[in-house]
């Protein structure tokens, strides 16, 4: 054998030909991705958004992480639920899928909830993008599915729950799994909950908090997908929170200078340091405690390295094409009761009892809104009877 051959690796032909099919999987998949973006991400923004996450593209070979559609290729890890933690309820039309995060087991100490994120002690490379920066912008859908906040599975005490519920965000610098440079949570705010936007610009200094004027349950109703945004502008010093694409009332917890933006040389950025990760549905991406735990779902995570403006994150929101709403229906001793979401509100109920007939006929009847639900009861007619919600 010549000097230096053995220094390489032949290849049997058939195993050539498995390597070229699995190198052509992947450009398929690579240009299923970039397709993907085009027709979600507003053209104007895609050389912002620095992380994408839909949960519909685990990374090849391994099902229990995910891929990054933004311009980092940032990998999550799905945290202890893996590849289950990926769920058939997507936020919006074409959408399959979504995150599911939880507590497993409040009862006992341990590292079992399910969460996702990454996480480097010393800064994530990948995330530089976010180092540096005059802003940047979180959004993305979000769904309660259980009970909110949850009990502090690190102490004993039967009444002890967390103060905060963990939502997404990116991690400061230097942080130990908790601490962020950008954050969407629930938090207690002199003693109420609140959803809030949270952010530190730099690793060493103080947070800014600004927490929503409404009651965080009626901007998040359970079983029910909403989009947030949270905008961090770290050279003027200010936040603002969205939901649905529409500006929330909402006031800071402090006052002052926390950012330390005031008197400094122009433009404020942030710490040059890269985040040491990112967290969503709970604290300690590196899995070494369990904290602020989220009992619901994710759909369409997007992290931009801008604060983007009103009009822009009113234009991201009506890209995504709106989810039909589910009518449920059923009996209730002789009557029929149906109902829908509530964030499907101004739809139109109509009914025929033919389907070969082409008019559909309005239904009269007083709305019950409970909730998350929108509900009406009918008198069972005795005939065939169907139903349909229309779009106003």
């Amino acid at each position: 054998m010549p000097h230096g051959l053995n220094e390489f690796q032949i290849i049997p032909k058939p195993k050539l030909a498995r390597l070229g099919r699995l190198l052509c999987l992947l450009v398929l998949e690579l240009l299923f991705i970039g397709s993907v973006s085009a027709q979600i991400v507003l053209p104007g923004l895609a050389t912002n958004l620095i992380c994408r996450y839909d949960f519909e593209h685990p990374v090849f070979g391994d099902a229990a992480r995910e891929q990054d559609l933004g311009s980092s290729g940032t990998a999550l890890n799905l945290i202890n639920g893996a590849a289950a933690m990926r769920t058939n309820d997507g936020a919006y039309a074409g959408s399959a899928l979504s995150l599911q995060t939880r507590q497993v087991n409040p009862a006992a100490s341990g590292n079992d909830d399910w969460k996702a994120g990454g996480y480097q002690t010393n800064g994530m490379a990948s995330l530089s993008a976010f180092g540096s920066v005059a802003g940047i912008t979180l959004m993305g859908w979000v769904k309660p599915t259980g009970t909110n906040p949850n009990l502090n599975s690190g102490t004993p005490a039967p009444d002890d729950f967390y103060n905060a519920v963990g939502l997404f965000g990116l991690l400061s610098g230097t942080s130990e799994g908790h601490g962020v440079r950008a954050l969407l949570e629930v938090i207690n705010v002199s003693g109420t909950l609140r959803l809030v936007a949270l952010g530190r610009r730099l690793d060493t200094g103080t947070s800014l908090t600004l927490a929503a004027s409404d009651d965080w349950q009626a901007l998040l109703p359970s079983h029910t997908w909403t989009h947030l945004t949270a905008t961090f502008d770290f050279d003027n010093g200010t936040m603002a929170l969205y939901r649905n694409g529409v500006l929330l009332a909402a006031n800071y917890t402090t006052g002052g200078d926390p950012w330390s933006v005031l008197g400094g040389g122009e433009p404020d950025v942030t710490s040059a340091t890269s985040p040491a990760g990112i967290k969503i549905g709970g604290s300690y991406p590196q899995n070494t405690q369990e904290f602020n735990a989220f009992n619901g779902r994710f759909d369409d995570l997007m992290f931009f390295n801008k604060p983007l403006a009103a009009a822009e994150v009113q234009a991201q929101f009506a890209s995504f094409p709106p989810a039909s709403p589910i009518l449920s229906i059923g009996r209730s001793g002789g009557q029929l009761a149906l109902a829908w979401p509530t964030s499907f509100t101004g739809y139109v109920l109509e009914s025929k009892t033919n389907l070969a007939s082409a008019s559909w006929n309005p239904v009269n009847a007083p709305l019950l809104t409970n909730g998350s639900t929108i509900s009406l009861t009918l008198p069972a007619s005795g005939r065939q009877q169907f139903f349909r919600l229309r779009a106003p």
